[in-house]
């Protein structure tokens, strides 16, 4: 492969991948977010580079690959074809009538565990028919230009980028231990995450009470499965909570321990007819459940 199509045109995969090496950092690293073997990363580096003369695009350093002069001039022009190629495919997708494909949407571990209780037959409320959907967990709101997800149910609004965005409603936490227990300690995050509104507001009650941290772990299901053990009070979302057998509220859900979530898609997908039906579906979960997201018994 010489890195055009055959017809002296520069192949976009060949630009998709360099774009890819420049932002992971490693052939191995691109690979895998590409879904794509480490050498076939190589050869698709190597046929790239060849188009533009031969001179290398990266420096080959052993911690991995770094831009270097000749690369770093390439990087804008790529991103534009990439903003190109993106917007093509999101007017191919919007034009699509047929319910049917993948979605993916971007959550949080709080949406993640709410909407994963509704996927089933068991549901009164199931997704539509004929959509397989897919949702990934991360602490970060996808880029929905690139297609990295198609919806996101997030917990704060982006402040740019051409979105449709809609508020869904209120996460309620509380303080919830095992029924029995005195349980003064905590059970919260680890200290890398406690910059967010919850381990904080945790936090400023250690520091009040002389309580001690009895527990930290980086999700909310294994807070639960702490509490549930008697290892400590923490906040739980009350959805989950309230409905479990072996808790009970220390205290009623406050402003601190809850969460706005927010419907985020890009304007362009807003019209996708399997993007449109899931936005439904997600919406219409969160107005049928409000009082129970809400903590209201």
């Amino acid at each position: 492969m010489n890195g055009s199509n055959g017809s002296g045109l520069l192949d976009w995969n060949d630009a998709r991948i360099f774009l890819a090496v420049a932002r992971h950092g490693s052939l191995r690293a691109a690979g895998r977010a590409l879904g794509i073997s480490q050498p076939t990363v190589g050869r698709r580096i190597a046929a790239f580079e060849a188009v533009f003369g031969g001179p290398t695009l990266f420096d080959r350093l052993p911690e991995g690959l770094r831009l270097n002069e000749a690369g770093a001039a390439l990087l804008p022009v790529a991103e534009q074809l990439e903003d190109a190629a993106l917007s093509l495919e999101r007017h191919r997708a919007a034009a699509a009538s047929v319910l049917s494909g993948t979605v993916r949407i971007s959550v949080g571990e709080w949406a993640a565990a709410f909407l994963s209780h509704h996927v089933g037959s068991s549901s009164e409320n199931p997704p539509p028919t004929g959509i397989t959907l897919e949702l990934v967990e991360t602490m970060q709101t996808a880029n929905l230009a690139r297609r990295e997800a198609d919806l996101a149910v997030r917990h704060y609004p982006p402040e740019s980028g051409d979105l449709y965005i809609s508020k869904l409603g209120v996460f309620a936490g509380a303080v919830y231990r095992r029924i029995g227990t005195e349980a003064r300690d905590w059970v919260t995050y680890p200290e890398e995450q406690g910059h967010f509104p919850m381990p904080r507001w945790v936090e400023q009650r250690v520091r009040e009470t002389g309580a001690s941290v009895a527990f930290r772990a980086s999700d909310m299901p294994m807070h639960l499965t702490a509490i549930r053990a008697g290892a400590g009070r923490g906040i739980l979302p009350c959805f989950i909570a309230d409905e479990d057998p072996l808790l009970e509220r220390v205290a009623p859900p406050m402003p601190e321990t809850s969460c706005e979530y927010w419907l985020i898609v890009h304007r362009d997908l807003r019209r996708a007819a399997c993007v449109r039906a899931i936005m439904d579906w997600v919406q219409s979960l969160f107005r049928s459940e409000r009082d129970r997201l809400a903590g209201i018994r």
